[in-house]
Parts: C-alpha cells; sequence; structure tokens
C-alpha cells in the first residue's frame, strides 16, 4: 500500500486580480492613514472653500474656488503623495522585494493606480460635498462632466507620471523636499487656484503650457457650462510624457 501526503491547504499564489486587488486596499489603506496625505487630500482643499467662503470677493468665489480646489486635490494626491511615499518605499526596498513576489512589477503599479484613483476620487466627493454646503452651484452640462472626468483621469496619469520619475531618480530626502518644493510653486503659480486670466499677460502664455494650468482652467470652464477642449490635448501630451518620464526614468532599488 502506498502512502500519500496530504498538503491541503496546497500553496500558491492567489489569483492575478485578487493579488492586485488586495495590493490596492493596503495602499488605499496606508494613504487614508497617512497624517501628511490627510492635510494635502482634505485639510488644506478644505481649509480654502472656508477662508473663500468667509472673505469672498473675486478670488474667493467659490464658482472659480470650488472647482480651483477639486483641481488642487488631484494635484495634491496624483503628484505628491505618490512622489513622497514611492520614494521612501524605493529607499526602503520595499518596491523590489514586492517585485519579487507573485504580485510581480506590473501587478504593483496597477495596485498602486487603483489606490491612487480611490482616494483621489473620494476626497472630489468629499470636497464636492463641502463645497456645495457651502454655497456653491455649479452648472454642468452632461457633456461638461464628460470633459471634466476625462480631464481629472488624464491629470492624475500625468502627475502621477511624473512623480514616479522623480522619485525613482533621486534619494527619498530629496523627493520629499522637491515635490514639496514643486507642489507650492504650482499651487501659487500654476493656475490651480488662480485663474490663468489673474497672472501677468507676459506669463498667462508660459503658465498655460503646464498640466496644472490645463486641470485647473478645465474644470473652472465645465462647471460653469463651458466646453473647452485644449485643456484635454494638453493634458494628453503632459499624460503622454509623464508616462515616458516614468518609463525611462524610474528605478526600483535605490
Amino acid at each position: 500500500m502506498t502512502a500519500t501526503l496530504d498538503l491541503t491547504p496546497a500553496p500558491g499564489a492567489a489569483p492575478a486580480g485578487r493579488r492586485v486587488l488586495g495590493h490596492a486596499r493596503t495602499e488605499a489603506t496606508l494613504l487614508v492613514r497617512n497624517g501628511e496625505q490627510l492635510l494635502l487630500a482634505l485639510v488644506i482643499p478644505i481649509g480654502l472653500l472656508v477662508l473663500g467662503r468667509i472673505i469672498g470677493g473675486t478670488f474667493g468665489e467659490l464658482s472659480v474656488l470650488a472647482p480651483s480646489v477639486l483641481a488642487l486635490a488631484v494635484w495634491s494626491s496624483a503628484f505628491t503623495s505618490v512622489a513622497i511615499g514611492t520614494g521612501y518605499e524605493r529607499r526602503y526596498g520595499v518596491l523590489e522585494r514586492l517585485a519579487c513576489t507573485p504580485l510581480g512589477r506590473s501587478g504593483l503599479l496597477t495596485g498602486k493606480a487603483l489606490a491612487t484613483s480611490a482616494v483621489v476620487a473620494g476626497q472630489l466627493l468629499v470636497i464636492a460635498v463641502a463645497a456645495l454646503a457651502l454655497g456653491w452651484r455649479p452648472e454642468f452640462t452632461p457633456v461638461g462632466v464628460l470633459l471634466a472626468v476625462l480631464a481629472v483621469v488624464l491629470a492624475g496619469v500625468a502627475f502621477s507620471g511624473l512623480a514616479l520619475a522623480l522619485a525613482g531618480r533621486l534619494r527619498a530626502e530629496a523627493t520629499l523636499a522637491l515635490a514639496n518644493v514643486i507642489y507650492v510653486l504650482l499651487l501659487a503659480g500654476g493656475a490651480l487656484v488662480l485663474p490663468l486670466d489673474r497672472y501677468p499677460g507676459a506669463l498667462q502664455t508660459v503658465v498655460a503650457l503646464l498640466p496644472t494650468a490645463a486641470l485647473g482652467e478645465g474644470l473652472r470652464a465645465y462647471a460653469v457650462a463651458g466646453a473647452p477642449l485644449w485643456p484635454l490635448l494638453s493634458l494628453l501630451i503632459w499624460s503622454g510624457l509623464g508616462l515616458l518620464a516614468a518609463w525611462k526614468g524610474f528605478r526600483w532599488t535605490s
């Protein structure tokens, strides 16, 4: 009589979809629990909304400020948080270790992309509800809603690609410093919160070329029944450049 070994439960990797969703859930949980992420994602944007509601005036009008803050939220999570988080994951060897598991590099990046998308969607919902509670009354048309969603998706791809390129080439400390500097500079000078027509004439052409300007101007226009296509074209080009920069410049090990 031949004896057989029962090795139940048989060890093995989970299906690819389950691996990716599990990693996405872990990434999203870590992002939500991070105090700096919470500051960037909700505290600063909602603080700007409240400040605008209090001070009023041209800059503080909710018809302009609310879509501007939504654009800022995408910029905060898709660029700054991704750059800083990835930089430290790379420094501590998290990326190279996860890449060697059944999750693989493609699964790791897919999970990270899903987590970032979920966080951005959640923060946009919370900020939009806060803006509506403060008195924002957008005039979106069905076409405007579609264009706004496309703008957010393309901007997320562009910002994340640039963030990965930055985090994949520099030390974690340098990534932290530079990502925060770029965040503040483009918050103030990238036509995110301040509309493009408020900049000096000589600077408008230069600022309009930035992906932050395309997202900010696009959302502001779509929220008042406008439908310009140039922001989408600009963001499409920037998303391609962002993906190319990440593909060429990202290194898995420090």
